[in-house]
Parts: C-alpha cells; structure tokens; sequence
C-alpha cells in the first residue's frame, strides 16, 4: 500500500491509496466551518452523515440532511453544502471513479446499454445502506487491510447499493474520455437550447486551461451569449464561468494526485497564480491544495 489516511486539519482526513485508485474519502469529525461553493465532481460521491445537521442545494431544491442520512452526488451534479446547527456535522464522503463504478453496474445488469445510471433521489433513510457504507469507510482506512481487501469491500457495497436503489430506471450519463457528460434525452433537454449547451460545456471542460470567453463559448453551443447564459443556468444552475472554475479544479486535483508542483499546477490549469488558484481551490474542495496534495502524494 502506498498511502494512508492522513490529517489535513484538526477535524479533517483525506484518504487515497495508489492501489485502489478508484475511489478517495474524506473523513470530517467535526464540520461546523465545512461550508462550500456551488461546484461539481467529475466523479460520483456517496455521503454519510454521522453527526449534526447540514443542508445541500443540489437538483434545484433544498434537502436537508441528518444523523444516519446517505447521500448520492452524480457527476455533474451542480451543489453546494453547509450545517444547519452551531456544532456542526460529521461526515464520510466516497468519491468513485465512474468508468470503474459503471462496470459495477454492468456486472449487476443495472443497465444493458452500458450507461452509467445516475442515482436518484437525492437522500436515503436505509440503514442497510448507510450502515454498510460507514463500514466501508472504515475499511478503506485501515491500515492493515490490504488492496484487495478494499477493492473486495468496494465491490460489495457498491453491488449491494444497485440492487437496493434499483438502477435500472434511472438518468443516464454518456461514458466519455476525460470525464462524464450529460447526454440527449436528459433534464437539460428540457430547457432552453439543451443540445447547444451540452456543447458549452463539453468546449469547457476540453478547453479550461485556456483564458475562454463568453463570445468564443456562445460560437460553440450555436447561441446568444445572453441566451447561453440563461440556458445555462437552467440547466446547470452555475454560470458558464463557474463551470470553468470548476473544471479547472477538477483538472488541478487530478494534477496534484500526480505529483505536480503546486506553482505549475496553478498556471498549467488556467489560474493567474497559485494565490488565484488556492482560494479557488479551497471554497470547492474545503482544504488548500497543498494539504490536499500532501495526503495524495503519501
């Protein structure tokens, strides 16, 4: 094993192993200044609420999340977070690689076309699956269980999470190279301009190390950029400009996983410099980039 969990701050771990590269969690024991931006993954995200209260804006709507409360955060899904009560809220956060959680998903035919099948609703009261996912959590960070044990684990409950939430009929997301995008036929569709920002933001994500503007994004979805902007924000409920942001610290994250220097990082994904780069990074992530980069890099 090559790394372990390690303290990011007094109430805080993060937790990744180059092993089992798939999959990363986050440890909060006391989150009373866990607050964020609204931002996305490019990976799903599972939750679990161990203590306190805390509200997320996600789909549109306010859910409001308590002691034994599981959570699903699908890729793309724009949301921001906070608690709702003076001492704050634990938690445990799973982030899975959806190319590896997608063959999970095959392996329960959870979906014949070969499409990641998001889930749905947003928030879960089963104690199976919230009892079965802090287990998780704690197996991922023993030090003594090795690779294959958490990979056994992983597989596990992640099979046991589509055969209880049923995944069959669900939203789809397109399996792509270099992340995951919303595809036809979805609640985006809906809205205005649906298929040209789909386009946006598949021009953003291939281009966000690059100084964009609006004019040169609105070309490419085919539309005003007063139109953009409010297509957009229907369906994304982020602007195009913070979309940018946000796959910007999706590329960094990625960066600092392999090693890069923080410095290179900042200006190889687009920020005007690592001072830019680190408040950015922390109203997403919640931790700087190097307390994140060091418990990567162990």
């Amino acid at each position: 094993m090559t790394a372990k969990p390690q303290q990011s701050g007094s109430n805080q771990r993060f937790w990744h192993d180059t092993d089992v590269p798939f999959i990363e969690a986050r440890f909060v024991r006391e989150g009373r200044d866990i607050r964020s931006d609204k931002h996305t993954h490019d990976t799903f995200s599972i939750g679990a609420i161990l203590g306190g209260a805390s509200a997320c804006h996600m789909r549109r709507a306010k859910h409001e999340l308590s002691t034994g409360t599981v959570i699903f955060i699908n890729p793309e899904d724009v949301h921001d977070c906070h608690p709702l009560v003076e001492r704050g809220w634990a938690f445990q956060m799973l982030y899975v690689d959806t190319g590896w959680l997608l063959d999970v998903q095959a392996q329960n035919d959870a979906d014949a076309n070969g499409k990641f099948a998001a889930y749905d609703p947003v928030l879960s009261q089963d104690p199976v699956i919230f009892a079965q996912l802090t287990r998780l959590g704690r197996i991922l960070a023993d030090h003594d269980i090795p690779a294959l044990g958490k990979e056994e684990a992983a597989t596990a409950f992640f099979s046991l999470l589509a055969e209880r939430t049923g995944r069959g009929k669900t939203r789809l997301y397109a399996m792509g190279q270099g992340g995951v995008g919303r595809i036809a036929g979805m609640q985006g569709e809906k809205h205005e301009g649906g298929k040209g920002v789909l386009r946006a933001a598949e021009y953003i994500r291939a281009h966000c190390e690059q100084p964009l503007r609006l004019n040169g994004i609105s070309e490419q979805a085919g539309m005003t950029p007063s139109a953009l902007v409010r297509a957009f924000g229907q369906q994304y409920g982020i602007t195009p400009h913070a979309y940018l942001m946000n796959c910007r610290i999706q590329r960094a994250r990625h960066a600092l996983k392999r090693g890069e220097r923080i410095v290179d990082v900042a200006l190889a994904c687009g920020f005007a410099d690592q001072a830019h780069f680190q408040r950015i990074f922390k109203r997403q992530m919640t931790a700087t980039p190097r307390q994140y980069a060091h418990v990567m890099r162990a």
